[in-house]
């Protein structure tokens, strides 16, 4: 199933973490890069932190989806980090998220070419098969 996940979205979620993470001692936010930047700047902005080239402790995570695991996992064991995903295929156990999808949804982000998902797709299961 494909799953449009709007601008309207983004927004709602945005706040949802915001609300959750608001009283955390975080000092920046690291945007896992690609789908997590989009998501780190609006945190900055809204959170009052500052946008980190790269994590270090107490640093919020940030990323669009947590789908197999192994792009967040490079960041687990790190001290003091929080992490939060918009979507995730798979119920949280260590880090955070605002939705969850099942595993076999596709989903197609606001910022991301809905020309292009059927390749994206394509792409993402040849490198994970």
């Amino acid at each position: 199933m494909l799953i449009n996940f709007t601008w309207e979205d983004f927004d709602k979620s945005i706040y949802e973490i915001y609300e959750h993470s608001k009283n955390w001692n975080l000092s920046g936010i690291y945007g896992i890069p690609r789908g997590g930047l989009c998501l780190a700047v609006a945190l900055s902005h809204r959170l009052n932190l500052t946008m980190l080239d790269q994590p270090k402790d107490n640093t919020l995570i940030i990323d669009d989806i947590y789908d197999s695991g192994k792009t967040l996992n490079k960041y687990r064991n790190h001290s003091g980090l929080k992490h939060y995903v918009l979507v995730s295929k798979s119920k949280p156990t260590w880090w955070n998220s605002v939705h969850i999808e099942n595993k076999n949804n596709w989903v197609i982000f606001p910022w991301e070419d809905k020309e292009n998902y059927k390749d994206d797709m394509k792409k993402y299961l040849q490198k994970n098969n």
